[in-house]
């Protein structure tokens, strides 16, 4: 790690509230440096606190691509650092889950070797014909007595036998089962070494390129402080509050379904087919029915891409996707995230996929109607367009 970014995120105050004086004038002495080294005509700093009244560091505007690259490379860095101690910790985890898995699979490879024996021998006595014995013995009994005692000999035997036989193919299939499982979790892991490797060698090369940068600068102490500060207020306030969006959306696609089904107008049927046409005036009303949050965020469906844009007090935050169907696990309408753009900043790949796992904001047509499935799916001219069919 360079040495532009903060270890202790609460030195000096972070970005909590009750910031001693010194930090608040550090603050101050930012701002007047952002504005010393842009141009005035060119300035549209969002220099404000947020809505909390935190303090967020400046940002720059189109007229200083130099500052803007900066301050989306410390972006990207401080993701992929998260991104770092994540697979880290997921690492740990495979190697422990590997070492168990190994043990357990070689215990019962132990205790499935007595059975194996005593399996083996079952089968070769029925190859043999060393239970041909006991049916001879059976049909020349010359009494009923005799064929009861026999066929209750006869059936205790088989009867162990198959016990036998089916105790060692349970507990081999468990035992293949554990091995399966220890190899796909290395597998797993090894990929997890792969990319971390790869993140590593990213921030690596990421931190080399900010460090030249600052060094670049007009003023690399001032721009160093200010990368400090933007790291600050991205880990305490900025992430928090890309993540409540993305909470909230979440919770409310879930219930879209509900909506679309009362909606009238929305859902139309064809012969076998349903058309789904859900205009973004309509998705904008549900969604502030459920958020107060959504007020200030609205939906636009425009050639196969879907945007979504909203404010915060004084943060912004620009989501550009599409949606996809998806037939496993589940059918269902899938929404990729293609671009975050957080206060004029476009956020890195890793948090968007990140922000994509953790948060579901697909739609299920199978909660419409169980028997429904989506097949295509289109947006133009503000209306979403998604054609469903029965599925039984």
């Amino acid at each position: 790690m360079n040495t532009y970014w903060p270890k202790d995120h609460n030195e000096g105050g972070g970005v909590v509230l009750s910031r001693p004086f010194h930090s608040r004038m550090r603050a101050a002495i930012l701002i007047l440096f952002c504005c010393t080294l842009l141009p005035v005509s060119s300035m549209n700093l969002l220099t404000s606190a947020d809505p909390a009244g935190s303090y967020a560091p400046p940002l720059p505007v189109q007229g200083d691509e130099a500052t803007r690259t900066l301050l989306e490379q410390t972006l990207s860095s401080a993701e992929i650092e998260r991104e770092i101690t994540r697979i880290t910790a997921e690492q740990k985890v495979l190697e422990q889950k590997v070492s168990k898995l190994t043990e357990e699979a070689a215990e019962k490879k132990l205790a499935i070797a007595d059975k194996q024996e005593r399996a083996g021998a079952v089968v070769r006595s029925y190859y043999m014909g060393d239970r041909d014995g006991l049916l001879a013995a059976f049909l020349s009994a010359k009494s009923i007595s005799r064929v009861l005692m026999l066929f209750d000999y006869y059936e205790i035997i088989i009867g162990r036998d198959r016990d036998i036989l089916s105790q060692y193919e349970k507990q081999y299939k468990d035992m293949q089962t554990t091995l399966t499982s220890a190899e796909r979790t290395s597998r797993e892991l090894a990929e997890l070494k792969t990319s971390l490797e790869a993140q590593k060698i990213r921030v690596a090369e990421l931190n080399q390129e900010i460090e030249s940068g600052v060094r670049n600068s007009a003023d690399p102490d001032n721009m160093s402080a200010l990368l400090k500060e933007f790291t600050l207020y991205w880990e305490n306030i900025g992430l928090h509050e890309v993540k409540t969006y993305f909470k909230a959306l979440s919770s409310a696609m879930n219930k879209l379904p509900e909506f679309v089904q009362n909606r009238d107008g929305v859902l139309s049927r064809e012969g076998m087919t349903y058309n789904l046409s859900l205009k973004e005036e309509d998705l904008n009303e549900f969604l502030v029915s459920q958020n107060q949050l959504f007020e200030d965020f609205a939906f636009h469906f425009e050639d196969g891409v879907v945007s979504a844009s909203g404010t915060s007090g004084q943060l912004t935050l620009t989501l550009t996707g599409r949606y996809t169907i998806q037939n496993e696990p589940v059918n269902g309408l899938m929404f990729h995230v293609d671009h975050i753009v957080f206060n004029g900043l476009e956020l890195p790949e890793s948090t968007r996929l990140a922000l994509e796992e953790e948060f579901d904001l697909g739609f299920y047509p199978k909660k419409i109607v169980s028997f429904l499935r989506a097949t295509e799916v289109n947006s133009n001219d503000g209306v979403l367009f998604v054609k469903l069919s029965l599925s039984f």
